[in-house]
């Protein structure tokens, strides 16, 4: 069950809340959303409308949640959704992909959320020899395994989102030796990431913290056809841990 983060404890656990999106006919925009997001919004269409509302559906569930306030009381910065602006002090980070949205939440402190579909990337190897590591490439290629490049692509993305960066020139700044263990580009010794598996995806979180943590976990209901600000409830779901590492910086 998720708990409520404590803005006076130093190193709070990161929270994920997830939820499946629901398929339908185009909907009027409802009446929560910001005028960022209505223009957003805007232009979008079909699945991808009901994806972008999803998100931010959620966004304010995950904030509500985390905070102790009420869902239609909260809500993110305008543009990318890094951090609450009502209330503030939370950092976020969204990430969503075939039918299923997740939201990480941490007080205070950055952090980073990844998750892909299990066995999405037939043509792992292609990417790995244009974006990763000679030191990647070699044990990847050797292991022949789609759900250990996922891993490593997850972190990769997880590692950017909670340092701010795009992927752009920036995949290798995060490097993942032979038994995940992982080396990156910022000199604080604190980084850590716990990876997991949860409804049929690889869910990993980067965040800074003195000890290694697995993220407090909550599957919500979906949201409502039109998308209604309701409070979610949480539903059953299991998930398996995978590996907790401290990211070392590199010599």
């Amino acid at each position: 069950m998720a708990g409520t983060s404590n803005g006076s404890n130093p190193d709070p656990r990161p929270e994920v809340w997830l939820c499946h999106q629901t398929v339908g006919p185009e909907v009027t925009p409802p009446g929560w959303l910001t005028d960022y997001e209505r223009q957003t919004v805007g232009k979008f269409s079909g699945p991808r409308e009901r994806e972008y509302l999803a998100s931010r559906w959620l966004i304010r569930q995950a904030i509500g949640k985390s905070s102790g306030l009420p869902p239609d009381q909260c809500r993110p910065v305008n543009g990318r959704p890094v951090a609450s602006h009502h209330p503030d002090g939370f950092m976020l980070s969204l990430s969503h992909s075939h039918g299923l949205s997740a939201c990480g939440t941490r007080a205070g402190s950055p952090l980073g959320l990844d998750l892909e579909p299990c066995q999405r990337h037939p043509q792992w190897e292609k990417v790995a020899r244009r974006w990763f590591s000679p030191v990647e490439q070699e044990w990847l290629f050797r292991e022949g395994d789609t759900n250990t490049f996922l891993k490593v692509w997850t972190l990769k993305e997880a590692w950017l989102k909670a340092t701010g960066r795009g992927i752009a020139g920036n995949l290798q700044t995060l490097e993942v030796r032979k038994n995940f263990e992982i080396y990156g580009d910022r000199p604080e010794a604190d980084w850590q990431a716990a990876c997991c598996y949860i409804e049929g995806y690889l869910v990993t979180v980067v965040f800074r913290g003195s000890r290694p943590q697995w993220p407090e976990i909550t599957l919500l209901e979906p949201p409502p056809g039109d998308f209604t600000l309701v409070d979610a409830v949480s539903m059953e779901a299991s998930w398996e841990p995978l590996f907790q590492r401290t990211i070392r910086p590199k010599a």
